[in-house]
């Protein structure tokens, strides 16, 4: 339950990072109604600052709740049979480090008389540290989650720009369907896992085949990425020519048609023209004219009069972005099942993973040991 909800956060995340950026970069000090784009345009930069004063906002607020705990939890009795089924635990620690605090669980110097004092609990800790270190199952798997977390993290950090890129969606749209789909069904994922080790008893080497078969299946379905994906469509002066000239790589593209122009390629803002291919920008388009169309929210450029745009078809005009891709709404689908089916299982491995930890130490550590975990996630 613990896992799942705090899935909960990324998912708010991601949508309200979705907000963030319908709004632009400056519009505090700007008037956006007179902005010649909008959130489609491939130039738009939404507000990416917004999301780091809301969470540091939140995370003061809520850091003033932790004062509010006690300084030591209620005693209970401690079931014996429970506290038996400990499995591949290293050599004990000697008599000094094994007495518990019946309390909360922290390792303390045993002091019959007195409590100890801040430097003597100070003084346990590398010795603790360097104990739990030293077993080898407990390493191993502090370090499958360090490096599942760095993968994690890399892929939803450029997740929404792929998606952008590859299936021609916007950055809003693309938070905005990963915060609504990929994430609820991690925290699903979470709890099955959790429900299925309760329901069928596992043992701690049962614990840990399951999280090996469930990453097995889920590093299969991430695989499928590769093949998952839109065609890049015609592009002129890159995969196709302007006229019948002979594109070489790593070339300007070049044609009769822009030779009075001063195209750069370090600056491409994609263009779609009413031909069906994209242009680098309008500039490659030999767009003379702009023009200005009013929206009911926008004032947009009309960028017409368009030379390497034949007039047979149509107005020579071109409109912001990348050209649609027939075909590309239903491979989008299907790759969106499939991270929902990737995230799922692939947290399945999440509560298995925590109780072997949990299992490969002493009783006493317990509560240290978790701590060293999420210490260890967030440094390495």
């Amino acid at each position: 339950i613990l896992f799942s909800t705090l899935v909960f956060g990324p998912a708010c995340g991601f949508i309200l990072g979705s907000v963030c950026t319908k709004f632009y970069v400056d519009f505090i000090f700007i008037d956006t109604s007179k902005l010649s784009i909008t959130p489609d345009d491939p130039r738009w930069i939404g507000a990416w600052w917004a999301g780091f004063l809301l969470c540091g906002a939140l995370l003061f607020f809520s850091a003033l709740l932790m004062f509010g705990f006690p300084h030591s939890l209620p005693a209970r009795e401690v079931d014996e049979g429970a506290e038996s089924e400990q499995v591949m635990l290293p050599p004990a620690l000697s008599q000094e480090y094994e007495t518990p605090k019946p309390s909360n669980g922290v390792v303390l110097i045993h002091e019959p008389a007195n409590s100890p004092t801040c430097c003597q609990q100070l003084r346990v800790i590398p010795k603790v540290t360097k104990h739990l270190l030293s077993n080898p199952v407990f390493t191993c798997i502090i370090l499958a989650a360090c490096m599942e977390i760095a993968v994690v993290a890399g892929f939803a950090a450029f997740l929404g720009k792929y998606l952008e890129q590859q299936f021609n969606l916007t950055t809003t749209s693309a938070t905005q369907l990963l915060g609504m789909t990929a994430i609820p069904c991690a925290c699903l994922g979470i709890f099955m896992g959790g429900l299925l080790v309760k329901k069928l008893n596992l043992s701690a080497l049962g614990a840990i085949r399951m999280a090996m078969l469930v990453n097995l299946i889920s590093t299969a379905c991430y695989v499928s990425f590769l093949f998952l994906g839109c065609n890049t469509g015609p592009v002129a002066g890159v995969t196709v020519s302007y006229g019948n000239e002979t594109i070489n790589v790593g070339e300007k593209p070049e044609a009769q048609c822009i030779s009075h122009c001063n195209c750069f390629t370090s600056s491409i803002s994609p263009v779609c023209g009413s031909n069906g291919v994209t242009y680098l920008s309008a500039c490659f388009a030999g767009c003379s004219r702009t023009g200005k169309t009013q929206t009911a929210s926008n004032i947009l450029q009309n960028l017409t009069g368009c030379a390497c745009i034949s007039s047979e078809s149509g107005p020579a005009t071109v409109t912001t972005g990348k050209c649609p891709m027939p075909g590309c709404q239903e491979v989008f689908l299907i790759f969106l099942c499939v991270i929902c089916v990737c995230s799922l299982v692939g947290a399945m491995a999440q509560t298995p993973s925590v109780i072997v930890l949990i299992r490969t130490v002493s009783p006493e550590l317990k509560s240290y040991a978790l701590g060293l975990l999420f210490l260890l996630l967030r440094l390495i």
